[in-house]
């Protein structure tokens, strides 16, 4: 890994010097990098919208993809892009700040979809689906526009473990985030380089690099969401047993279908018995000794 001022990206100047740090950042392009490669999202000279709204997790994917196309690990372009909401009191001048000086090539995108939330989401309620709804759409709309074959978001390990459990005691259904995903349209495609990376790593990176990191006040400021109590449950069983957010994390990578109830994913009814025909031996070899 290239560490002098003057031959790594600027993304990545001022890095601490720590072994810690170090093994961090070392740890988390390992991880992004084998997540790239093991769900096949590389298309050679493709270009990529890396979607940034200013948290810890998605500076810490902004940080790594460049690191890998630095290294040469990584053969497509990047277009960063936020997108303004309209959230009363978002700091809209950070981002395009932090990007010009970075030398990161970007487009900043304004579309008031706070005022669509507030206007259809009853008091209570959380704003999380259709806020998501409407952003997807429009990033989808901004990646045709500027030659971009995907958008790549910032969602790691644990929010993938939490959306699971979400839709496993809320939804009935075994699902989460995949790591890659193709639109409806059939057009574009969605990743997540951090699938494999903890939230963890994320906000140690973040924070030691000293990002100006924006918090969500439209859904982060809500309470009760089901997102938090899961996210609480699963801070529990670490709490009692570390590791076990990272031995679930495998299990979703290691799924039996044979061994799951659901009738589409495995032939339950063609499962069929084979006859097995024993044939009886009379001559006792013993009596031969």
């Amino acid at each position: 890994m290239l560490d002098q001022s003057d031959e790594i990206h600027p993304l990545f100047h001022g890095a601490p010097k720590s072994t810690e740090f170090k093994k961090l950042r070392k740890r988390i392009v390992q991880h992004t990098r084998e997540a790239i490669e093991q769900y096949g999202m590389i298309e050679p000279g493709t270009r990529w919208l890396v979607c940034l709204s200013g948290g810890k997790d998605s500076y810490t994917l902004l940080a790594v993809l460049h690191e890998l196309k630095w290294r040469g690990l990584l053969p497509v372009d990047l277009l960063a892009c936020n997108l303004d909401q309209g959230q009363p009191g978002f700091p809209a001048t950070v981002l395009p700040r932090f990007l010009e000086e970075m030398g990161v090539a970007h487009r900043i995108e304004y579309q008031d979809t706070y005022s669509v939330v507030m206007d259809k989401i009853p008091q209570g309620r959380t704003f999380c689906a259709l806020c998501s709804r409407l952003r997807r759409g429009h990033l989808y709309r901004i990646a045709r526009e500027e030659g971009c074959s995907a958008v790549v978001l910032g969602h790691h390990r644990d929010d993938i473990l939490e959306t699971f459990f979400m839709n496993l005691f809320h939804g009935g259904r075994l699902a989460t985030m995949p790591p890659k995903l193709l639109n409806e349209e059939g057009d574009v495609f969605v990743y997540r380089p951090l699938a494999h990376v903890a939230e963890a790593d994320c906000e140690k990176f973040a924070r030691a690099m000293s990002y100006p990191i924006i918090p969500c006040d439209l859904c982060g400021s809500q309470d009760g969401l089901q997102r938090q109590q899961v996210k609480q449950i699963l801070d529990g069983w670490e709490k009692n047993s570390p590791g076990r957010r990272q031995i679930m994390f495998r299990a979703l990578m290691n799924a039996r279908p044979s061994h799951l109830l659901d009738p589409k994913l495995f032939d339950f009814e063609g499962l069929a018995r084979r006859s097995v025909e024993f044939e009886e031996n009379t001559t006792d070899n013993r009596s031969q000794d």
